[in-house]
């Protein structure tokens, strides 16, 4: 019973897609020969709430844990505020009266800015798995349409959806959505402006979680902006976080030689985390094709530049 309150707790699914979900446990563990346990309830939660939004959004399955995230102090202070902003809100909106001064704006909105690779969407995902609660990605390609309405109609089905499931909505490169409204010279523009206000509207009255990442903070709407509780700006990593990088992106089970150098490997390039991740796979793979048994600061150093370069 514990197990099934624990589910319902975290998948509010309506009684359709329980009934389905229940089924298909039933089904493949009666086929299996075994007891149901709570990762097959889980698992079919999950396929039931990924079926609801499959088609404007994906649910974001590979969640690392902060330990993974090189951060700065001041962005991994910024970063925790924002998560016991969210663990607390139910007892500074409710028990101490907070949300009957704010009849508007009670969603906790999060704009995590700064150049590419710097791990924006990364920590996106860590503050869901920290807090417990499903990340869909929106889809842009598959949200923002030529015909008139269009647009507006699936963001609402997907703010609803992340209401009612209470999964937080994740807007990749949010730039190319909210970005700022123009002079109305025609009727692209009139129908460009009129979703940047249907986005405003339902960003101010959505009651969950809403983490927007962008390379360009600049060309966001600043009605936008002020409607945003935290603005989490992710700098470029200095040779010590690059270092850092360097060590935490390799596994634990990879081998390693003797003579890696990771202060010399941050300290020569100059590359963001994306970057680094790129290169240590590349040297991995280099290492297998020259057939040696672990992976050596030559590898490192080879694929470092490869990126560099490219």
């Amino acid at each position: 019973v514990a197990e099934i309150e624990q589910v319902c707790a975290r998948y509010p699914l309506p009684p359709g897609d329980i009934m389905i979900a229940a089924t298909e446990v039933r089904a493949e563990t009666t086929l299996a020969g075994r007891t149901p346990g709570l990762g097959d309830l889980l698992v079919a939660a999950r396929v039931q709430l990924r079926q609801r939004l499959g088609d404007v959004a994906e649910l974001v399955s590979t969640q690392p844990s902060m330990t993974a995230v090189v951060l700065r102090d001041d962005v991994a202070a910024r970063v925790r505020e924002l998560v016991d902003a969210v663990r607390l809100r139910d007892q500074v909106m409710v028990e101490w009266g907070f949300a009957e001064k704010l009849p508007y704006g009670r969603s906790i909105s999060a704009l995590l800015s700064g150049p590419p690779g710097t791990g924006k969407t990364m920590v996106a995902t860590v503050i869901g798995k920290q807090l417990g609660l499903e990340v869909f990605r929106v889809d842009l390609s598959k949200v923002m349409s030529k015909y008139i309405g269009e647009t507006e109609k699936n963001l609402a089905r997907v703010f609803d959806e992340a209401s009612r499931c209470k999964a937080i909505l994740l807007f990749d490169e949010a730039d190319s959505l909210f970005s700022k409204r123009t002079e109305v010279r025609n009727s692209n523009d009139k129908h460009a402006n009129l979703e940047v206000n249907f986005l405003l509207q339902r960003l101010e009255t959505h009651d969950g979680v809403v983490i927007l990442t962008t390379n360009a903070a600049t060309a966001i709407d600043k009605a936008f902006l002020r409607r945003i509780r935290y603005r989490i700006e992710f700098p470029a990593p200095d040779t010590a976080e690059r270092s850092k990088l360097w060590r935490s992106m390799i596994p634990a089970t990879a081998p390693l030689a003797d003579d890696i150098d990771f202060d010399a490997l941050g300290k020569t390039f100059k590359m963001s985390g994306g970057h680094i991740k790129n290169a240590v796979v590349r040297a991995a793979y280099r290492a297998v094709t020259t057939g040696k048994k672990a992976i050596d600061q030559a590898a490192l150093f080879a694929s470092g530049m490869a990126e560099w370069t490219e």
